[in-house]
């Protein structure tokens, strides 16, 4: 994660870029057309199901994937909802990436609310779209929308084109 930061801000850096901050920026995220009823796809390393308050933790290398969208982590906790038959939410933790296209965005935790599409990622978050940057302490996504909010510390680095 150190290193996909480092290379964007040597690109900003390289190609003059503008910055701006502010505490709340709404922004456009992925491509608006995610579908929340696709299957999820898990995969890890290991994984732990608890039967008892119907949750599995996924472990090491974990991918996510539903549609388009692409969720990386160190750990991902599902939580099915009460009666067993789907999902409700996921929690991922360390080194977490999201890509939904055209967008990329990385942080320290996310929560995934599957019937809605809301992510909610916090902590340290970055957002690459395209050649600029956004990072802040959260950003709260709808993949149905295609819509984002970042908030919290809010840094915009809008490049200024082709040099």
């Amino acid at each position: 994660m150190f290193y996909f930061r480092l290379a964007l801000v040597s690109a900003a850096l390289v190609t003059g870029a503008i910055s701006a901050t502010a505490q709340e920026t709404q922004v456009a995220f992925g491509s608006a057309n995610a579908d929340p009823s696709l299957p999820v796809e898990v995969t890890s390393e290991k994984l732990n199901v608890n039967q008892e308050d119907g949750s599995a933790e996924f472990l090491g290398n974990v991918i996510v994937i539903q549609g388009e969208m692409r969720l990386t982590a160190e750990r991902v906790l599902v939580i099915y909802n009460e009666d067993r038959s789907g999902i409700e939410r996921m929690e991922a933790t360390e080194d977490v990436i999201l890509v939904s296209p055209p967008d990329a965005a990385e942080g320290d935790w996310a929560e995934y609310t599957i019937d809605s599409g809301e992510i909610v990622m916090k902590g340290n978050v970055l957002l690459l779209q395209g050649p600029s940057t956004i990072s802040g302490d959260q950003m709260n996504a709808n993949l149905t929308t295609g819509k984002a909010t970042m908030t919290g510390n809010v840094k915009t680095i809008l490049q200024q084109g082709a040099n």
